[in-house]
């Protein structure tokens, strides 16, 4: 299994793709490493702006 491709504390843009609900303008910092569901690793996120964390698929992140 690889690893993840972000680390805690990294900047990183969201994208909740097509079906995707609205989400929190600018970047979000990753702050925990998942275990993956199915091949897709997972990750907890949070955005400055919002007061809850997201757990997100390493799919909906690209590089901030």
């Amino acid at each position: 299994m690889s690893d993840h491709k972000f680390k805690v504390g990294q900047s990183v843009h969201y994208t909740s793709g097509p079906n995707g609900r609205g989400s929190a303008s600018g970047g979000y910092k990753v702050t925990q490493l998942l275990p993956p569901e199915g091949e897709d690793h997972q990750y907890r996120i949070k955005s400055a702006s919002e007061p809850h964390e997201r757990v997100v698929k390493e799919s909906q992140l690209a590089r901030d």
